[in-house]
């Protein structure tokens, strides 16, 4: 599979990037997609959530009245969870939300979120290149001149790169990765994919 390849301008160059078929042509699997996508957010949870149960309450553990006779429900202490500012019965507690993913399914996921985008004419390759200076006019000039504006950018470079990385910082909807870093997520969360050269041969090879 071919791309055509674009310059800074956003002039098609004449020449033509090659795509590995076995990376951006595979049969896809979307559940695969849709099992790294939730173990990438998973991942991202704190998990810090915490009520406080009866045991926890600051409070009185006197019985509030007897248990018979009183002609109205039994009760036991003021840390009753139904009582006003009581404990919580069943509340949330710490826990860790990650869990684990083959590598296998991984590799499988990437690919298949590279294949539909490909398939949805969302990547376009574009020649190596560096801004001047670590201004925001410079990308948003260079969004226009590929026809991205407006739309999600992932930008993806062979290595860091700290003029385009601080040019784009202030850009809504605009992210700067390493084809190295590169992930299921982040493919299906953007919808125009912009690879330099460079940055497409590290892919091939995944």
């Amino acid at each position: 599979m071919e791309l055509a390849i674009y310059n800074i301008e956003g002039k098609d160059t004449g020449r033509k990037a090659q795509l590995n078929d076995e990376v951006f042509a595979i049969d896809a699997n979307e559940h695969a997609v849709y099992l790294d996508v939730k173990q990438f957010l998973a991942n991202q949870r704190q998990g810090t959530h915490k009520s406080k149960e009866r045991s926890e309450i600051s409070g009185s553990t006197r019985k509030l009245h007897k248990q018979k006779g009183g002609g109205g429900a039994r009760i036991g202490d003021i840390n009753s969870p139904v009582l006003v500012g009581g404990g919580r019965v069943f509340g949330p507690r710490p826990r860790d939300y990650r869990f684990k993913l083959n590598k296998k399914v991984k590799q499988l996921a990437r690919k298949s979120a590279l294949t539909y985008k490909v398939q949805d004419n969302q990547i376009k390759i574009v020649e190596d290149f560096t801004f001047e200076g670590s201004k925001t006019k410079n990308f948003v000039n260079f969004a226009k001149n590929l026809e991205v504006e407006g739309k999600k950018i992932l930008l993806v470079l062979a290595g860091q790169d700290k003029n385009v990385y601080l040019s784009a910082r202030n850009i809504p909807n605009a992210e700067i990765i390493t084809a190295s870093d590169i992930n299921t997520y982040e493919l299906m969360k953007h919808n125009a994919i912009l690879m330099t050269e460079s940055g497409l041969d590290v892919i091939n090879k995944l």
